[in-house]
């Protein structure tokens, strides 16, 4: 079984149900955390609709918290699922704004000394984003 990732009468992603369930338990966490509506609907009969609008603003947040945040560990937890939503964003025509990345310490949330090198995050994300791209059925 699979279930299906929808902007309008395309889909996105046609993921397993448990990578399906997993990852929309992730958005649901991030809407949370960020205080932003994700744009992905409820699960109905194996389809999951997206509102681009939303799903938009959805990624910029999501790219911005990813962009304050210097710390191993939450690193760890989110790249994956950051990766995964770059490569739904893309799909869906959705242009992502990637912020400069923060010099310094201003701004910035769960910091870890020493300080991850933000260039090197950001090559990371986009090359596991691509990775993901070629692993992820439409």
């Amino acid at each position: 079984m699979s279930q299906y990732f929808d902007v309008g009468d395309e889909t996105l992603w046609n993921p397993s149900n448990g990578a399906a369930r997993l990852f929309l338990r992730h958005v649901r966490l991030y809407e949370e955390e960020l205080g932003v509506p994700s744009g992905f609907g409820p699960m109905e009969n194996d389809e999951c609709a997206i509102d681009p609008a939303a799903f938009e603003t959805y990624v910029d947040a999501l790219l911005e918290l990813h962009d304050r945040t210097r710390h191993a560990i939450v690193d760890a937890l989110s790249e994956g699922f950051v990766a995964t939503v770059l490569v739904l964003a893309e799909r869906a025509g959705v242009e992502v704004r990637r912020p400069a990345p923060a010099e310094g310490l201003e701004g910035l949330t769960d910091v870890q000394v020493p300080l991850p090198d933000a260039q090197d995050r950001a090559v990371r994300l986009r090359e596991r984003a691509g990775l993901l791209e070629r692993r992820m059925p439409v």
